[in-house]
């Protein structure tokens, strides 16, 4: 090993000392994810919990991304600078940053894709104002108790607690509209025209 490094350029061993430093930071960070993924709370990047919607503004310049960029252009600029002549050694220049950034950007993409499939189960009960539901479990007059309704919204189906300010009982099956929410309950009236 001792020789074969003594054989190499001096950028031929910038190369292999700049592979090996971003390999060894890239495993680093791949086992910090693992154990993140199984319940801890380690991440590298310091952005902790990530909440996003559907267009995720995921930069291309992450920790990540550049330590893609060094380990595989490192790599990469290596082993073609030991297969073409000294001579022509710009080629293993450019074949260095060309694999590189398609690293950077491979990453950036996947990281991207991955934050779209994340999703905050939590419902928002404010964004169910104005919406039609059936009486599930019928609901007693005057706010006198809790019945239940079932709707589909926030691109699932679901049942909440609800009830009522009108004076007569909501029977199963009617349908009602939601015009408030207050502690995780539904305050609904009956729907003036049919479910469509």
């Amino acid at each position: 090993m001792i020789e074969w490094y003594q054989t190499l350029t001096a950028m031929e061993q910038i190369f292999f000392w700049l592979g090996i430093v971003s390999t060894l930071f890239l495993v680093v960070q791949i086992v910090l994810m693992c154990f993140s993924a199984f319940g801890g709370d380690l991440d590298l990047d310091g952005d902790g919990d990530i909440d996003v919607d559907a267009d995720s503004g995921v930069s291309i310049f992450t920790v990540k991304s550049v330590t893609a960029f060094f380990a595989v252009g490192s790599w990469a600029g290596l082993f073609t600078s030991v297969l073409v002549s000294d001579d022509i050694s710009w080629v293993a220049v450019i074949v260095a940053i060309a694999s590189g950034l398609v690293a950077m950007f491979a990453v950036a993409f996947i990281i991207r894709a991955m934050l779209r499939l994340q999703c905050n189960g939590a419902l928002d009960h404010e964004k169910l104002v104005g919406k039609r539901a059936t009486v599930y479990v019928s609901i007693p007059p005057a706010r006198s108790g809790r019945g239940k309704i079932t709707l589909e919204a926030q691109g699932r189906f679901m049942e909440i607690d609800a009830l009522t300010e009108s004076a007569e009982r909501l029977a199963v099956d009617e349908v009602v509209e939601i015009v408030a929410t207050e502690n995780e309950c539904a305050v609904v009236k009956r729907s003036a025209s049919p479910e469509e």
